[in-house]
This record gives structure tokens, C-alpha cells and sequence, in this order.
């Protein structure tokens, strides 16, 4: 990339990419392709690679690949997951990432161990790769090459081999499979296990992660992690292992600084119900990754608190419970879905934000019969309770 290339990109940080295409530029100079590209990776890690967008000299791909990589967030995360994992082997050991990418996982997961190598099949990426570890200041060694291959070739048994098949086909198109993904790790495991101590796959939010570990092996997978930011389930992390373990399956739902852990080998009560709703009390609505992983039973027994009905996943307490694992609200009041009670109780409010959960009617459907707008301090819940009730719980948001 020449300087006036580098001159351009550092004038245009902030423009608008659109109407720089559209414009040009009129020094010959400058090569719109690449600057355009840069300008336009800088301004999305801004938002999903802080630590690299503070940093001059990061090279960014194609949109896609933009598109594709990890947050800075989930790649924080996975490197405390190694780190709980495998603490007093990761500083003297190694790790092979066979799916290389961007190479933001990678970079965060090689600062913990002594060697890291990252292997990438497109020749592009591993030129970006090689550049940026450089400016990262992380030492690795970088492998142009098929992940899978170099598999094959692996004579050293390594710490952890990390893996994030793609999930597009040869025209594009998403795939959520397992065995639909490139490479297929269901067809690898086996060698997988015999030439790492540790397996750190991520898939898809997608897929059902009971049927993944079922597919993947129950006597293999001995952590399953649930990721999501922003409201938003991202990633589904599985590790496996073939060092025996007498504790169980470990499910750990993360949603951005909320936690909750799950292991197998517990057996939780029945699910709670409860019918009755007086004002006063508590509504719980569990964030993404605990929807995600339906560990409604296991939430329920743990916090000792009751669920609306089996299909609802709102559920209700007495008091406040500061570390419940998703968005908490004081109950105001609570109608039934009939005209007089609802034009008794709604009348005097002009916005709320709505939620249907096991409802008969859409969220622009009920807006439109309670004639209300978006908005405002109030949340309504419409639901159905376990007796088979409807109903309008009014709430405000703590």
C-alpha cells in the first residue's frame, strides 16, 4: 500500500464509506479498493475490536470476514474458559487454531500459551495474520495451508487445538449442521483427541447444543458454553477432553456480565409454578443464553422461584434476586385480557414496551387493540398463566 493510500485512509476514518465510493478521489494515486476496505474494517472494530482499532497498522479484511470474526468480547471470554481449563499446562504448552480466519481468537488465546500456531487456506488471510501479530506483538508461527491437513501431519501432541468450521457452503449459503461445516469435526474427533490434550470447537448459535453433544459424544464433552452479547446469542462453545472427569457435564450461560452454571450431575427439582401474581412481587425474564439452553427447571430449583406456565419462561417472586441471570421488574399491577379491566388499568398510560410469551396474540397486534404506543417507562408482559389464564402484567424495570 503506497502513501498516498495510507494518507487517504487516515483523512477518511470517520466519512461515510457509500459516498466516498460514489465520490472517488482525484489523486491517481490512491487505490479506492484497498482504502475503501480499510476504512470500512477500521469503523466496524471501532465498534467489535476496540483494542485493535485504538492501534495504527491493523489490516482488515473484506467485509465478510468482518462479518464472520469474533468480538473482542467472546474472544476475552475464551480465553478465560482456557485459562480455567488448563492453567498450569498453557504457559508451557501449545496451541494449533486449524481454522485461523481474522485470527481474533487466536490472537487473544496465544498470549497463554508458549507456542501458537495459526493455520489459514487462504493465502490473503495469512498475510493480514502475519502482519497484525506483528503490530499485536504476539509471536506466532503462521501455516498457509488446509486445517485439515496439517492435521493429518501432526506428529507432536499439542495442549488445545481450537477449531471454528465454516458454516457456509461452496455458493454461500449458511449452514448450522455440524457435518455441514468445513471440516467436518464429527468425521475429526477422534484424531482430534489423540493429538490434543484439549478440543475447543465453536459452532453455531443455532444449533440444539444437547443434540451437539450427543452427536460429538457424551464421554467427550465436558463444557459447553452458551455466549451472548448485547441480547444476542453468538457463539456455542463446546471443550473436549479424553481425561476422565467425575464431574458431569458443565453448562455455563454467558450474557454479557450475567452468569449461570449448570452442571449435568445435578438433578434440579421439577419446575415451579405459580398462578397467583400480586402486585408488589417480581418478574423475571431469563436473558438469551439461559432461552438458549432451556435450563428452566434448573433456574427455577436454584433461585426458588416459580414459572408462569411451562411455555411462558416469565417467572415470578416475592422479593429481588440481584444475581438472576436476565432483565428484572417490580409488578405493578395485573389484568385480565377483558375490555373493562383493560381500559380500566391502560387507560391512563400512553407508551409502553411490549412482550408476547405464550400468547395468543403478536406484539403489533396487541398494540394495536390496546391502542398504545412504543416506548416509555412501562413494560407490559402478555402472557398465559399455568391454569390457562391471559394476561397483561404492568411493570416497571429495575
Amino acid at each position: 500500500m503506497n502513501a498516498e493510500t495510507r494518507h487517504f485512509i487516515e483523512q477518511n476514518l470517520d466519512a461515510d464509506v457509500r459516498q466516498l465510493a460514489l465520490k472517488g478521489c482525484r489523486d491517481e494515486m490512491v487505490d479506492m479498493t484497498p482504502a475503501l476496505q480499510q476504512i470500512a474494517g477500521r469503523q466496524a472494530a471501532r465498534r467489535k475490536l476496540p483494542t485493535w482499532a485504538a492501534l495504527d497498522g491493523i489490516l482488515y479484511p473484506p467485509h465478510l470476514g468482518m462479518e464472520q470474526c469474533s468480538s473482542e468480547q467472546t474472544a476475552v471470554y475464551k480465553c478465560s474458559v482456557v485459562s480455567n481449563i488448563i492453567a498450569p499446562k498453557a504457559s508451557e504448552g501449545t496451541l494449533i487454531d486449524l481454522t485461523g480466519g481474522f485470527g481474533v481468537d487466536f490472537s487473544f488465546l496465544a498470549t497463554l500459551f508458549k507456542r501458537a500456531v495459526y493455520v489459514e487456506r487462504q493465502e490473503e488471510l495469512c498475510q493480514l495474520a502475519h502482519h497484525n501479530f506483528e503490530v499485536l506483538g504476539i509471536n506466532a508461527e503462521v501455516v498457509c495451508g488446509d486445517g485439515e491437513a496439517v492435521l493429518h501431519q501432526l506428529t507432536e501432541h499439542v495442549t488445545m487445538i481450537f477449531l471454528d468450521p465454516a458454516r457456509r457452503d461452496a455458493n454461500g449459503a449458511r449452514t448450522y449442521g455440524i457435518s455441514d461445516c468445513t471440516p467436518d469435526v464429527l468425521t475429526l474427533r477422534d484424531e482430534l483427541l489423540q493429538k490434543a490434550d484439549y478440543v475447543m470447537l465453536k459452532l453455531s448459535p443455532m444449533l440444539d447444543w444437547r443434540k451437539a453433544v450427543v452427536d460429538l459424544g457424551e464421554e467427550w464433552v465436558r463444557e459447553v458454553h452458551i455466549v451472548s452479547t448485547g441480547g444476542e446469542c453468538k457463539e456455542l462453545l463446546l471443550v473436549l477432553t479424553k481425561e476422565n472427569s467425575n464431574e458431569g457435564l458443565r453448562l455455563v450461560c454467558k450474557n454479557d456480565e450475567q452468569s449461570f452454571e449448570v452442571h449435568q450431575a445435578s438433578t434440579a427439582e421439577p419446575c415451579l409454578y405459580q398462578s397467583v401474581i400480586s402486585p408488589s412481587s417480581y418478574l423475571y425474564e431469563p436473558n438469551a443464553s439461559v432461552m438458549k439452553a432451556g435450563c428452566f427447571a434448573e433456574l427455577s430449583a436454584h433461585f426458588g422461584i416459580g414459572q408462569l406456565s411451562q411455555n411462558s419462561h416469565l417467572f415470578v417472586c416475592e422479593r429481588p434476586i440481584d444475581s438472576f441471570p436476565g432483565r428484572q421488574f417490580r409488578i405493578i399491577d395485573v389484568s385480565m385480557m377483558n375490555k373493562r379491566e383493560l381500559k380500566e388499568k391502560i387507560a391512563p398510560l400512553k407508551q409502553a414496551n411490549i412482550t408476547v410469551r405464550n400468547f395468543p396474540l403478536s406484539v403489533a397486534e396487541l398494540r394495536k387493540r390496546l391502542k398504545i404506543s412504543e416506548g416509555g417507562s412501562n413494560y407490559f408482559f402478555a402472557t398465559t398463566l399455568a391454569n390457562g389464564d391471559h394476561v397483561l402484567i404492568i411493570c416497571e424495570r429495575l
